[in-house]
C-alpha cells in the first residue's frame, strides 16, 4: 500500500451540510485502515487527508465516492506521496 495525499478545495457550489455526510464518509475509509490522517485548512479554503491505495488508479476511485466531490462542494486531487522524513 502507498500512501496518496488528496487536497480538497472548495468550489463556489460547496454548501456546509456537505460536512457530516463526508465525516461519515472518512469514518468508512478509516475504519476499513485506509486513511492516515485527515484535516481542514484553516483558511477554510478546503483541506486535505492522506488515504492507503494500491495505486494512484485505486486511491482515484476511492476519493472519487466522497460526498464532498460527488455533490461538487470540492474539486479533489490526488498526489502519490513519498514521504521522505
Amino acid at each position: 500500500m502507498r500512501k496518496y495525499l488528496v487536497l480538497a478545495m472548495r468550489t463556489p457550489r460547496f454548501d456546509p451540510a456537505v460536512a457530516q455526510p463526508h465525516r461519515e464518509w472518512l469514518d468508512g475509509v478509516r475504519s476499513r485502515g485506509q486513511l492516515v490522517e485527515t484535516g481542514k485548512f484553516t483558511d477554510n479554503s478546503g483541506g486535505a487527508y492522506v488515504v492507503l491505495a494500491e495505486n494512484l488508479d485505486a486511491a482515484r476511485d476511492l476519493v472519487c465516492t466522497d460526498p464532498i466531490h460527488t455533490s461538487g462542494a470540492s474539486e479533489l486531487t490526488v498526489y502519490e506521496w513519498e514521504i521522505t522524513g
